[in-house]
């Protein structure tokens, strides 16, 4: 199993303020984030007033019991959802200033997304369902091609290329999702429980794949999970509760 880069940290009593680096450039910073949802006549406090700075090529995990909010926060970060109040800022531009067109292009091509589910289309191949997001952006079809061709082989899956979802294994299915969220060059990679439909064994060869790729791509990496051994792995996590940071530790891991 790969630990990312683990190192000693100091203490600290604000969330947003914990980094990997001093030398790290600040890369998305979420600031006093308020999110709810309609509930009977009333509305559900799901995000309490969140702040939160990720710097680049950081690998940091969120973890946290059921309906604390986890999601939902990451969501908002990668502007699936929008706040009810708060600012996020991407290299210091508010995200939810832009336009759909502006935000999807953004979305398209600075971000990638892996979720427990591949949310992969069965009528397509494994190739195919990677240069998606790469035919959205109106990218080179041939480099597109090659860079997908290396993504799957990259993952192990170079045998598998012309399979269709509905001949690969669990295990497979999330290593297309990983090189699809990969096939646009991302800065960061959000991932929402990306082991949590998976065996044991496929399971950890995710989680080792994840370290390996951010390594070599030098990514930023942002996981939710309930896997705390998973979690452990990262120089870097928090522990979410009833929509807020629970803070308190002498090592950057909150428990």
């Amino acid at each position: 199993m790969n630990n990312y880069n683990k190192s000693p940290s100091k203490s600290s009593t604000n969330a947003s303020s914990m980094h990997t680096s001093s030398l790290a450039t600040d890369l998305l910073v979420a600031k006093n984030i308020h999110k709810t949802y309609p509930q009977g006549s009333g509305r559900l406090h799901i995000i309490k007033g969140i702040d939160l700075t990720i710097k680049s090529n950081e690998a940091l995990s969120i973890v946290g019991s059921s309906g604390a909010g986890k999601s939902t926060l990451i969501h908002i970060l990668g502007t699936l959802d929008n706040p009810d109040e708060g600012q996020v800022l991407y290299k210091g531009k508010n995200l939810f200033q832009m336009n759909d067109e502006e935000m999807a292009s953004f979305r398209n091509n600075s971000l990638g997304f892996v979720f427990q589910f591949h949310h992969l289309l069965s009528e397509f191949t494994a190739i195919e369902n990677v240069l998606l997001p790469a035919r959205i952006g109106d990218k080179d079809n041939l480099k597109s091609r090659e860079k997908a061709e290396k993504l799957l082989v990259t993952v192990g899956l170079q045998d598998r290329m012309n399979h269709f979802p509905s001949q690969l294994s669990g295990g497979e299915l999330q290593r297309v999702a990983i090189a699809r969220a990969l096939i646009n060059d991302p800065e960061i990679l959000f991932a929402d429980e990306p082991t949590g439909n998976l065996d044991s064994h496929n399971a950890a060869r995710i989680q080792d794949l994840f370290f390996e790729l951010i390594k070599s791509l030098k990514i930023t990496l942002v996981v939710v999970t309930h896997d705390l051994s998973f979690a452990q792995k990262f120089p870097r996590t928090l522990r979410m509760q009833d929509g807020r940071w629970v803070i308190g530790d002498k090592q950057n891991l909150i428990v």
